[in-house]
């Protein structure tokens, strides 16, 4: 399968972070899922993507070309939307479009304004009058009307009221039907990811914990709640992590069908997204 985005033993250390060896491959037509804590290091690694920050050592490729050689080129068929927003909120919608139809040679002033019609938002009003959930979504049109082939996406349903994301997720899923087209997105509604992402990609402290197929987590992964007694029995080698509650245990395992055929008085829960990450990082070994 074809990678949009291919990253190699990425490394970058501030005074207090360092990003560890970071390898992630995001195959064609799929949306990835970048999860873990705030400071955990999916806003670098994006940054790296992007040629935004300098890294100390790895390679990163996008569309099979190196991503400092060939910015310009790669970044023509990019839409990004990040947490900081380069729009300045004394422009107006109608201004963004004079500003990008001069960007982008495929930028789609029809295509811009049916968005804004769809998403009921004033053409001549300034971004600075926007609310949050208006702001973002300024953004992510922007994003969408120059027909990129990768979008990569900081928190773009940060702020937005329930219906307003459920658009906007819909409008992503729309984007991938061809299978030409793919997606990167961070976000820390895990419950999105849920329903749109492909696959997960866990960064904890700056290193990958794991990349995986979203049905591969949602399916084989499980969480086995028990008494200590009970966890007593249960081998170190045989779970992930585990999490001491008031009254019980929870126990993160990776391969539910193999637990049950060990220890076959267990009750397994089917773990959200949410769970696994918290166990992993609240957890205990």
């Amino acid at each position: 399968m074809e990678n949009v985005i291919e990253i190699k033993k990425l490394t970058k250390k501030y005074d207090k972070f360092e990003l560890k060896n970071i390898n992630l491959s995001l195959p064609k037509g799929m949306i990835m899922g970048l999860i873990g804590e705030n400071g955990a290091g999916k806003s670098t690694t994006i940054k790296a993507i992007l040629n935004l920050i300098h890294i100390d050592s790895g390679k990163i490729k996008i569309f099979g070309l190196d991503n400092k050689r060939e910015e310009k080129r790669i970044k023509e068929d990019i839409g990004v939307v990040l947490d900081d927003s380069f729009l300045s909120e004394y422009l107006n919608p109608s201004d963004i479009n004079k500003i990008m139809k001069n960007i982008y040679k495929n930028w789609d002033e029809k295509l811009y304004f049916k968005y804004l019609d769809n998403f009921k938002l004033p053409k001549d009003k300034n971004i600075k009058e926007f609310s949050s959930g208006m702001k973002m979504k300024i953004r992510i049109i922007t994003a969408l009307s120059h027909h990129p082939k990768l979008l990569i996406l900081d928190e773009p349903t940060s702020g937005l009221d329930p219906v307003a994301r459920n658009e906007i997720l819909d409008i992503f899923q729309d984007f991938i039907q061809d299978e030409e087209c793919s997606i990167l997105v961070s976000s820390h509604i895990t419950s999105d990811l849920e329903h749109i992402a492909d696959y997960i990609t866990f960064i904890n402290d700056g290193s990958i914990v794991l990349s995986r197929t979203k049905d591969e987590l949602l399916e084989h992964y499980g969480i086995v709640k028990c008494s200590k007694e009970e966890f007593s029995s249960i081998h170190s080698s045989d779970y992930i992590k585990y999490k001491k509650n008031r009254y019980e245990y929870e126990v993160l395992i990776e391969d539910k069908d193999l637990f049950k055929k060990k220890y076959n008085s267990k009750v397994i829960d089917k773990p959200t997204i949410e769970d696994i990450m918290l166990i992993y990082i609240k957890g205990e070994k």
